[in-house]
């Protein structure tokens, strides 16, 4: 027990090292680019930290344990969740919850509600609907995956043309000399934070499943079920580099970057059960304990809140009763003790 509990921190402290150099290369690709904070964390960088996802996932699916990869996948969305509420409860920001670009971030979170409404109807309707596949990949997964693209191609199209115009707007400010003298070195020194990201999440591929695989080991004892275990401890396991990269990102001020890291990790969450229902025998879906549905919808419920807290500004907040960090933390809570129950 005690030799499980030492490995279990050791590697806590080697994803945080990994989650760390993610958030910083990412910030600093960003930069370089021009891309935007909020488009590098809701692709580039939420792709990075939802990787232990994966390879936990399909680790568990081919062991039999399909509870515990979609419990994962959905409790990690709801981790992701509860550390941006409660980064915007350390950060105390007047304005929108951690938001500079908050109808940007809207679309990436509308995003995010509408995959993980698919996914649970899919849990509540799989196996009484007719089981439609291809290449084993089942219909609700494939929708997912559709659904995904155009999401993600929108947010790329409404971020390059923010870009541009931010671009023409500092052009014009400081003028065409300024603009050639920095643009040449910027992208010439982007070889050395594209190497650290690589790097980073080389090694978030593999010490992310052995973290998860070292919390189940000491979830066994306990005698919980594996909805919950995947939906507490194993998701906990896995969300460390989106908690790690979240407060370094707080801690350089690029705030754009953890919202966009959470919104974007839990849509990418979701098409990730696509190559889960590849490797599974038969309809995900319809294996999926029905309590898996409830963390779908507390999911949807917390990301309109955390919408409406962007969007939502005041000078002066009521905890609880407006759109508000608080709010989501309780109802995250009682998703996680519902789970508990139902499971």
């Amino acid at each position: 027990m005690t030799a499980l509990v030492l490995q279990f921190l050791g590697l806590a402290a080697i994803v945080a090292a990994a989650g760390t150099a993610l958030a910083l290369a990412a910030d600093r690709i960003a930069e370089i680019t021009r891309l935007g904070r909020l488009l590098v964390g809701s692709l580039l960088l939420a792709g990075a930290t939802s990787l232990p996802e994966l390879s936990v996932g399909i680790s568990a699916i081919r062991k039999g344990l399909p509870d515990l990869a979609i419990g994962d996948l959905l409790g990690g969305s709801l981790m992701n969740l509860l550390i941006l509420a409660v980064l915007d409860l350390a950060v105390r920001s007047r304005g929108g919850m951690l938001s500079r670009q908050a109808a940007s971030h809207a679309l990436s979170g509308a995003l995010s509600i509408g995959l993980t409404a698919i996914v649970g109807l899919a849990v509540l309707t799989a196996d009484r609907l007719p089981s439609v596949t291809v290449l084993n990949v089942g219909g609700w997964s494939m929708a997912v995956v559709i659904a995904y693209a155009l999401g993600a191609r929108m947010i790329f199209i409404n971020q390059r043309i923010a870009a541009r115009a931010a671009a023409d707007a500092a052009e014009a400010a400081a003028g065409a000399a300024a603009a050639q003298q920095t643009s040449p070195h910027g992208w010439a020194g982007l070889w050395k934070p594209a190497t650290v990201f690589l790097l980073a999440t080389v090694v978030l591929i593999l010490a992310g499943p052995r973290l998860a695989e070292t919390a189940g080991e000491l979830a066994d004892t306990t005698g919980l079920g594996r909805t919950f275990v995947g939906t507490t401890l194993v998701a906990i396991a896995t969300s460390l580099p989106e908690l790690v990269a979240g407060i370094t990102a707080i801690r350089v001020g690029a705030f754009d970057l953890v919202v966009g890291n959470v919104f974007g990790s839990n849509a990418f969450n979701m098409m990730l059960f696509a190559p889960f229902d590849a490797v599974h025998d038969g309809s995900l879906f319809a294996a999926a304990n029905p309590a898996h549905a409830a963390s779908a919808f507390a999911m949807i419920l917390a990301t309109v809140i955390a919408v409406l807290g962007q969007l939502y500004s005041l000078e002066r907040r009521r905890r609880v009763v407006e759109p508000d960090a608080v709010l989501m933390i309780l109802v995250l809570v009682g998703a996680f003790f519902l789970v508990f129950r139902l499971s």
